[in-house]
């Protein structure tokens, strides 16, 4: 398992090295100048010529690709247009965006798993086609048009809940760059319609999952053998099948954590969280190029150390796969 662990762990630093270089070709591809949005509409070409050279932008690429490196890993390369480290920008938006993110997941399990559950129970019957028919439609409907529509009729038409922005929140302790929060009522009225709009596909997919696996369970003969020796029905379920038929949930829930951040940018962007979605959205609209990068750097590590983690968590559950 450590060998397998340590080739893992070198696998992303290979993949996220060749990321950064495709990311910044990308940036430095993508249409507009930073310096340009920077001066402002009727700037001077000397103010704008000014700009480029203060951001080092009229150097060569693979200079430019080393100083956007090298300054993230010693934390002094700064946004263009935040007026403050990368990593400041990103760390200050980040308690945001796991507090949606955990919410929501938290909301998709709750819902999820025991509908997953019951359909499987209740195979063929009308509870099972409900389950189905909703699911399908969860994993159908666009996460940004599903927000639209819940703060259409939550926020306008009948008017109890907020349609944007967190709301209040209580810093408990941290820099100022890095606060970890406590929610207040506020912020808990301002998290339901992003966290409920973030979490439809996650819930979607899980009760198919959770159906899907109990169904495949069901049919084992060591379900059977319980049964024939008389065990109740709720021992068989619960004991026996359910503890199996999670691990691929538990593994599929694992690779929705990376997917969380993801999703968060059109939820995010929609709702007007203050999270690092949306400053995802706004660091290309301002072609801050130093954020963009950062930002992609972040999001590509995170979603493959969580991959790393769900193989490891896999062979825990499963002892029948090794990795040596």
């Amino acid at each position: 398992m450590v060998g397998y662990t340590l080739r893992r762990l070198i696998q992303v630093v290979f993949t996220l090295f060749a990321l950064t270089v495709l990311v910044f070709v990308l940036l430095k591809l993508m249409p507009g100048d930073p310096a340009v949005v920077m001066a402002g509409i009727g700037a001077e070409l000397e103010v704008i010529e000014g700009i480029r050279e203060e951001l080092g932008l009229n150097r060569p690429w693979p200079v430019q690709y080393w100083r956007f490196i090298s300054g993230l890993f010693t934390g002094r390369l700064q946004a263009m247009t935040y007026h403050r480290s990368v990593w400041a920008v990103i760390f200050l938006r980040l308690p945001a965006t796991v507090e949606l993110g955990f919410f929501a997941l938290i909301i998709a399990l709750v819902v999820s798993i025991p509908a997953g559950l019951l359909s499987a129970i209740y195979r063929n019957s009308v509870l099972d086609y409900s389950v189905t028919t909703i699911a399908l439609i969860g994993i159908s409907i666009p996460v940004f048009w599903f927000a639209l529509m819940l703060m259409l009729i939550f926020g306008v038409f009948l008017r109890i809940l907020p349609v944007s922005g967190r709301g209040m929140s209580i810093a408990l302790f941290g820099q100022q760059w890095l606060r970890v929060s406590f929610v207040t009522w506020s912020g808990f009225r301002h998290m339901i319609i992003p966290s409920v709009a973030l979490s439809s596909v996650l819930m979607a997919m899980n009760a198919r999952l959770t159906r899907a696996s109990m169904l495949e369970v069901l049919r084992q003969e060591y379900v059977t053998t319980a049964r024939a020796k008389g065990l109740k029905e709720r021992v068989v379920l619960v004991k026996h099948a359910f503890r199996n038929a999670l691990a691929p949930v538990v593994t599929n829930v694992g690779l929705q954590v990376g997917t969380l951040i993801a999703g968060a940018v059109l939820t995010e962007t929609t709702t007007a969280w203050p999270g690092i979605g949306r400053l995802m959205i706004e660091a290309i609209s301002r072609r801050d190029q130093a954020v963009v990068f950062g930002l992609a750097l972040f999001i590509a590590a995170f979603f493959l150390i969580s991959y790393v983690l769900v193989d490891l968590l896999y062979a825990y559950i499963d002892p029948r796969i090794t990795y040596d």
